[in-house]
């Protein structure tokens, strides 16, 4: 088994690395591969010394699996090439997820769905995975109709220059600026490029991407997509509607057996999921279920993830772990 993680460097990059050390994913060559900036540059893991490759080179190493986390236009140029050179390439971009000819994998929901021939795996936007997995198993049992969800993002998801500026406002240095407006002590209505009906990118990543990995264009979803000050992961209200009536606490029940999240709903003890608690953790924690007063078959609840674990490099690793558990690779 020959791995590249394509990115190497970066925030999700160094997350990668880490899942794939602490979920013992084997393999016999690890290729690191960066920018040109970074090649020939040594990074260490699992005690041995790294030297940083760039992508021709990757490529001529005809690895069996590639993660990628290098961005967009990256992905479009180079991973084709891997995937000619007969590597599959898992993705962290959004350069292939509305791309009808390619999977978007939560493994939890669709991973089955992979067969021998998917050469290029689009991973979903990190918000998109930490609410499906867990309104799917109440898809699964009640029928969604219709989706509201807010999004409360942390700087993380932006990268380690939104991290910097966050925490030269919060010391009172100056340095660069991501953000279009300060972010520490501020709240920001504003992720990714607005489009011509208002809305935003990453709010029509989420709309889009919900109804293709559920394979179900009659859920109608809105999202409102916001940046806040914390580091810990992404933090989600969600107002789910559906076609069937539920009992509370049967949607307990059912959530405490789905792979992957955990209920965390004891308010009179204060306890509900938050993002300092979430940090360097791959479940996605759920909790304030309730029922929606002003209408029938509405539930309201709150989804939070480490936006870097789930949202991106354990979901990515899960997805090569799958390959090769089915002999896909």
């Amino acid at each position: 088994m020959k791995l590249a993680i394509v990115g190497a460097t970066g925030l999700v990059g160094t997350e990668i690395l880490e899942v794939v050390d602490l979920h013992k994913f084997k393999f016999d060559e690890l290729l690191l591969v960066a920018s040109e900036r970074s090649v020939g540059n040594k990074l260490s893991f699992q005690g041995k010394e790294h030297t940083i490759i760039g992508l021709k080179e990757a490529v001529a190493a005809k690895p069996d699996i590639a993660i990628f986390s290098a961005g967009g236009s990256t992905s479009l140029e180079w991973a084709p090439k891997f995937a000619e050179a007969g590597t599959v390439v898992v993705d962290n971009s959004s350069a292939w997820r509305m791309d009808p000819t390619k999977k978007l994998v939560v493994p939890e929901i669709n991973a089955k769905d992979l067969r021998i021939d998917d050469r290029i795996i689009a991973n979903p936007n990190c918000s998109t995975i930490q609410m499906v997995l867990a309104l799917a198993p109440l898809h699964d049992k009640y029928g969604i109709k219709r989706i509201v969800v807010s999004t409360y993002q942390s700087v993380t998801g932006t990268g380690k220059a939104a991290v910097d500026q966050m925490m030269n406002e919060r010391s009172g240095k100056d340095g660069d600026m991501v953000y279009p407006h300060k972010i520490d002590l501020n709240v920001l209505p504003h992720i990714d490029v607005f489009q011509e009906n208002g809305y935003t990118k990453e709010e029509m990543k989420m709309i889009k991407e919900t109804k293709k990995i559920f394979g179900d264009d009659s859920i109608q979803v809105t999202a409102t997509t916001v940046r806040i000050p914390v580091m810990g992961g992404h933090s989600e209200s969600v107002n789910v509607e559906f076609s069937e009536d539920f009992d509370l606490d049967e949607v307990r029940t059912v959530l405490s057996g789905t792979p992957g999240v955990v209920v965390q709903d004891d308010p009179a003890n204060n306890v509900y999921p938050m993002p300092i608690n979430a940090h360097k953790r791959d479940e996605v924690f759920v909790g304030r279920l309730r029922r929606d007063e002003s209408q029938p078959n509405t539930l309201n609840m709150w989804i939070v993830a480490d936006n870097l674990r789930k949202g991106a490099a354990t979901n990515a690793v899960q997805i090569a772990q799958y390959l090769v558990d089915h002999s896909l690779v």
